[in-house]
């Protein structure tokens, strides 16, 4: 076939996406039409594929051209196929490519928080959050377990990070997400605006556990989630309608942000 290429010479430009470009170069900030993106495994390049995405190359280990990856090729016709052996496609990227098949795909076009909240009923809020594994694994908590949408705080890892979007198994692709400028002075008077109460998971005198029936019954919730290290900042505690509490036993003081917003997300679920 014309459009798979044997990888000769890793050095070569148009490998540079896959290799050499910053996070910040593929999102092209300047561009962001011309954005680009990498997915990670066939089955976040299916999601992707499935949610519109626009492939623009395909990186695999040639064992696979006659494998999983076969499929792959039929559904991106006219994205070039780059192909080499494990070994040297580990030269090329510098980490192990999970499952031997990366894309390049051309970035969605970005949503406004009104369109993420039109007609949602739940949505997390993600504050500071940078670390890229937990991005991923928040939105796919947050798939799974009845978030609407997702709107981060401008300083977060970018959900469409390889190894987000690898750890949300491509959920980023479904779960509706945008930034949310100005947080939380700016953004919490924008959640209120749109009728959302909004409530910050925290450890506090004054909160209330998660399964309390009159939070549970809020018609329209925010679940505000903190940074990795400090959680939530003061100010934003202090600003939402409710604060929030995960019980905990054996004098375990917190969750992971992670594990926490997925206990949250299943217990302030939309009923």
């Amino acid at each position: 076939m014309d459009k798979i290429i044997k990888i000769t010479d890793i050095a070569a430009p148009e490998l540079d996406m896959f290799a050499r470009l910053t996070e910040a170069q593929l999102r092209n900030r300047l561009e962001p039409e011309k954005g680009v993106f990498i997915c990670e495994s066939a089955k976040a390049i299916r999601v992707a594929l499935a949610a519109g995405c626009a492939p623009k190359a395909l990186l695999m280990e040639r064992r696979h051209l006659t494998g999983q990856g076969a499929e792959l090729m039929a559904l991106c016709p006219d994205a070039a196929v780059y192909t080499a052996d494990r070994e040297v496609l580990e030269k090329l990227t510098g980490y192990t490519v999970n499952r031997g098949i990366l894309c390049a795909m051309a970035r969605p076009t970005p949503k406004t928080v009104e369109e993420v909240c039109a007609g949602a009923r739940r949505v997390a809020v993600l504050e500071d959050i940078t670390d890229s594994t937990n991005v991923g694994a928040v939105f796919r908590s947050a798939a799974a377990l009845g978030m609407d949408g997702v709107l981060l705080s401008e300083s977060c890892c970018d959900p469409l990070n390889r190894r987000a979007v690898r750890v949300s198994m491509g959920t980023v692709l479904q779960v509706p997400w945008a930034y949310l400028p100005g947080w939380p002075e700016e953004g919490m008077a924008r959640l209120h605006a749109l009728g959302f109460k909004t409530a910050a998971m925290a450890l506090s005198d004054d909160s209330v556990p998660v399964d309390d029936p009159a939070l549970k019954a809020e018609p329209r919730l925010a679940v505000v989630l903190g940074t990795e290290g400090d959680g939530l900042k003061s100010t934003t505690v202090a600003a939402c309608d409710w604060t929030v509490r995960i019980p905990m036993a054996h004098g375990v003081d917190s969750l992971n942000v992670a594990a926490a917003g997925a206990v949250a997300f299943w217990e302030l679920r939309a009923r």
